[in-house]
């Protein structure tokens, strides 16, 4: 059974900074393209960055050059560091393939607010 666990969210001041960890289970971590994901309150979904397994990178035009992915395809664990946090930043974020049919993990919830 496949299960994406993240950890690392929190309340952080604008200007802070965040590291998410995702750990995988149940699949071939190292075949996939891995994804992070963030939801905010009343919004769609949206992919924000994407790590291939030999870790080429994409981020969203909102997140360049302030949130790095990184990824231990031995662990099955995919991280985020997240720098100058700003209040749109605040959604709960998760992991998952960027493509194929996965459930979803709990997230984890980061605040950015004063």
């Amino acid at each position: 059974q496949v299960h994406f666990v993240e950890s690392g969210g929190d309340l952080v001041q604008p200007g802070g900074s965040l590291r998410l960890s995702c750990a995988a289970s149940g699949i071939e971590f190292s075949h996939y393209v891995m994804g992070w994901y963030r939801q905010g309150h009343g919004k769609q979904r949206e992919l924000v960055a994407s790590i291939t397994p030999g870790g080429e990178r994409i981020y969203a035009d909102s997140v360049k050059g302030r949130f790095a992915i990184s990824r231990d395809n031995f662990k099955k664990m995919v991280y985020l560091q997240m720098n100058s946090l700003k209040s749109e930043d605040t959604a709960v974020y998760f992991c998952n393939p960027i493509v194929g049919s996965f459930g979803w993990g709990q997230g984890t919830q980061v605040v950015v607010s004063s």
